[in-house]
């Protein structure tokens, strides 16, 4: 699978190391603004093949993504400490406006995996700016939150994060919902092998939980200037679920019509990833107070959508 990286900066740089590393690409191209940064990001990577597998690794231009089978975004303001992901809009809609078209010039086949923040805003804009199908566009969403609540749950139960299946959904950012209500362990409920095990989680686990989980990325960015592993690890997942077919159930940013009594927005919910990128979308069943905060969430992402969608008028 060939695929290309635009933005060689933390996320990006880190992401076509975990490529290259796990086998998932046999070709990256990676493309910034600054083309000395990238060549020297795509050097240092060159020199780990030996150690992992035989792929390869350059820097280039847009004209470098023919036949690219995946395009991924990371390029755009990063995230400060103190700011939200949404404080990012107005500059990464500009960025956008500059390098979609250059992608869909030179790879109008290719499927767009959108990582800039906010990311179900940008993956809305991504679509606004590209005119592509619905299912060759999406976002990040939700992976990562998603592995670190499940991480968060192993840690808690003494279970190993694999076999757990909890879900965070809604936006990535600040009104995320942890799904608690169909969150399973093998095939037993959450919370009933919790109490099985003597490890119950109570109100106030399930609340530093969340809160661990919803934010990471503040302590992450206050800590070290920005996340770059967990998200590289994520858009690697879904990079191999497409380049393999999985037909892997992933909590990407998709397009919906109406979901939650709102129109038009890009939102995390369960889909279907294979070659073809979404194949389908998934609604599973949750509690009503899950469904109000995920109506809550929809609401702020339709508010940040609208401004975003704005700009590009």
């Amino acid at each position: 699978m060939k695929i290309g990286i635009i933005g060689a900066g933390g996320v990006g740089s880190a992401t076509a190391f975990a490529l290259i590393m796990r086998g998932v690409a046999h070709k990256i191209v990676l493309i910034d603004q600054n083309p000395i940064k990238s060549d020297a990001e795509a050097e240092d990577i060159a020199h780990a093949t030996p150690f992992a597998y035989a792929n390869k690794i350059k820097s280039g231009s847009y004209t470098d993504l023919q036949n690219a089978d995946v395009v991924i975004v990371t390029a755009g303001a990063n995230q400060k400490a103190g700011q939200t992901r949404n404080d990012l809009l107005a500059t990464n809609v500009e960025i956008f406006k500059q390098i979609i078209p250059q992608i869909i010039k030179n790879a109008p086949d290719t499927i767009l995996l959108i990582a800039t923040n906010p990311v179900d805003v940008m993956t809305r804009v991504a679509i606004k700016l590209s005119n592509f199908p619905q299912n060759r566009v999406f976002g990040s969403g939700t992976v990562l939150d998603t592995a670190r609540f499940r991480t968060l749950l192993g840690y808690h139960l003494g279970t190993s994060p694999k076999s757990i299946h909890a879900n965070v959904l809604g936006e990535h950012g600040d009104s995320e919902v942890l799904i608690w209500s169909n969150a399973v362990a093998g095939t037993i409920q959450i919370e009933q092998l919790a109490l099985d095990i003597n490890k119950p989680l109570t109100t106030k686990i399930k609340k530093n939980i969340d809160d661990n989980v919803r934010n990471a990325a503040y302590r992450i960015i206050n800590g070290k200037g920005s996340t770059t592993f967990g998200i590289a690890g994520a858009l690697t997942r879904i990079c191999q679920a497409i380049g393999a077919n999985e037909y892997a159930i992933l909590n990407v940013s998709s397009y919906h019509d109406h979901i939650e009594n709102i129109s038009d927005i890009c939102i995390s919910m369960p889909c279907i990833i294979g070659k073809r990128g979404i194949h389908s979308k998934l609604f599973p069943a949750f509690s009503a107070q899950e469904h109000a905060l995920l109506n809550q969430s929809a609401t702020i992402i339709k508010k940040f959508t609208k401004k975003a969608l704005d700009f590009i008028q």
